[in-house]
């Protein structure tokens, strides 16, 4: 099978970036899930709180991270800067250490998202010396692996045929398809048959010099049912509803596509076109 797309998510929760290439780290893709939105008291602020997060566009240059949105001239973060204060932050049950990207920034978001419960927002950073690991109780004996602002994962893999199933249902129910940006996954590949990713181990490139552990299935949540184009729920519960009545895994809830970690690559780039081959769980 090969890879068919690749995305990075700079900023948890706002625009993705799609890529033709992208190198591989520890914690992910480069740059994705680097910065993150967090209120007053440090706690994390997704489209799941504001779906109009999703209308802020991201892109980065080789200086900044720059973050665009209809309603507020571009801002720009520096990508090198060692300036900021520090702050504690929380991604669900997790603390770590922040940079905080400062007044600019949070004033910025204020102005395109408004507040959150009362709350200011504020643009912070993953701060290098920071280790975030990945629950223990899904890798396999001896496995460690760790994440910077993604939910728990570094990489989050789909397969096409899984998309075009989902849509066929929905299209069943006389709903329109959805893309796959609604699931924000990292990499994407062609596999043949639905949820055969459910399935799978490990993704490794012909010489195994890359190698993915496929450890968790990713259960979805409201933020499949966000145009990731404008910010907008047309359809409420949507695809969500849809997941869960197809039951994907057996299992309450509605479940879509695979978290992953790196067993071995780590430097090494993937591209749009690469070859990978699944081995099965054991």
């Amino acid at each position: 099978m090969k890879i068919t797309q690749l995305h990075i998510y700079p900023v948890k929760s706002l625009g993705g970036i799609p890529l033709d290439q992208a190198e591989l780290g520890v914690c992910g893709l480069a740059h994705d899930r680097q910065w993150m939105v967090v209120d007053d008291i440090g706690r994390f602020v997704t489209q799941r709180q504001l779906p109009h997060m999703a209308r802020i566009v991201v892109r980065l240059d080789d200086e900044a991270l720059v973050l665009s949105h209809p309603g507020a001239a571009p801002l720009r973060i520096p990508l090198q800067r060692d300036d900021q204060p520090r702050l504690p932050v929380y991604v669900w049950d997790d603390q770590c250490q922040a940079l905080d990207e400062g007044e600019e920034a949070a004033a910025w978001l204020g102005a395109v998202l408004g507040d959150f419960k009362g709350s200011g927002l504020r643009l912070v950073r993953f701060a290098p010396d920071q280790r975030r690991n990945v629950e223990p109780h899904y890798l396999a004996p001896g496995e460690q692996a760790h994440t910077a602002f993604a939910d728990g994962y570094p990489f989050l893999v789909v397969s096409e045929a899984s998309l075009a199933e989902v849509n066929r249902v929905l299209e069943t129910k006389g709903l329109a398809p959805v893309p796959m940006a609604r699931f924000r996954p990292s990499i994407v590949v062609d596999a043949a048959e639905p949820f055969a990713e459910n399935g799978w181990d490990t993704l490794a490139t012909p010489d195994d010099a890359v190698r993915l552990g496929l450890r968790k299935p990713c259960q979805r949540c409201k933020i499949t049912t966000v145009d990731q184009a404008t910010g907008e729920i047309a359809v409420p519960g949507e695809p969500l509803r849809t997941l869960v009545q197809m039951n994907t895994r057996l299992a309450p809830g509605g479940y879509f596509g695979q978290n992953a970690i790196l067993l071995a690559g780590e430097g090494s780039t993937l591209a749009v076109g690469d070859e990978l081959s699944a081995s099965a769980q054991p």
